[in-house]
């Protein structure tokens, strides 16, 4: 069976991935803001290494023919990683978990072209742009300092979690990209607006802790979708 045929296949199992509970409250958020202004001078360079790599990795799959194996499954989490570039060459990577570290680039992420699933809460990231990836279902940048939603075009991405980050606007949510979006969650930002929402599969937004897609729809121009 290729890769191919695995990634088509792919149904996120909640308890193995280890989903982080959507009933967090943004009071979290402030916790990580308040760290990152007292820290985030004082952090010294932490590169991911191989030693790291052999100690996070697990999930041994097939790749390609079948024929060979490859560790598929990452976390590092809590490292103070301040770099990841290592990962460029684990191309075989389906999940990954970089949270809770100093991180402020995941370009290398974009070479994963097998990812399903990335977990990078609680970093120092501004931004949640990566290249496409063409089978990336369930990706979570919560906890950062994004202030835009540019550079998020994965057309099989269903689950979207940018909660507690600095968003004002929504723009470059394309909806002949994101198809399969069905969950996007931007509770804890700053919204002055909810234009730019116009997504075709979704579901369940969250604004506001307690406010679900149903019940916005309930109170919002239903033309501004």
């Amino acid at each position: 069976m290729s890769d191919e045929d695995d990634l088509d296949d792919f149904e996120p199992d909640q308890d193995d991935l280890e989903k982080e509970d959507d009933e967090k409250d943004t009071e979290d958020w402030e916790d990580y803001r308040k760290e990152g202004e007292e820290y985030s001078e004082e952090w010294m360079p932490t590169l991911l290494t191989e030693d790291m790599m052999k100690e996070g990795l697990s999930l041994l799959c097939k790749t390609g023919n079948g024929l060979a194996h490859a560790y598929v499954k990452l976390e590092v989490k809590e490292r103070d990683l301040t770099d990841i570039s290592l990962l460029r060459s684990y191309i075989h990577l389906r999940y990954v978990d970089v949270s809770e570290n100093h991180l402020t680039d995941l370009s290398p992420l974009s070479h994963l072209t097998h990812l399903l699933w990335l977990k990078a809460d609680g970093n120092r990231l501004r931004s949640a742009r990566l290249n496409e990836l063409p089978y990336l279902q369930i990706a979570s940048f919560a906890y950062n300092q994004i202030t835009d939603t540019e550079g998020i075009s994965h057309p099989r991405l269903g689950s979207l979690d940018l909660k507690g980050n600095r968003i004002h606007l929504v723009t470059g949510l394309d909806p002949q990209k994101l198809i399969s979006l069905h969950t996007l969650e931007l509770r804890g930002n700053q919204l002055e607006s909810t234009l730019g929402i116009n997504l075709p599969k979704l579901k369940n937004l969250y604004l506001l802790a307690g406010l679900r897609y149903s019940d916005y729809l309930q109170c919002v121009d239903t033309d501004y979708l």
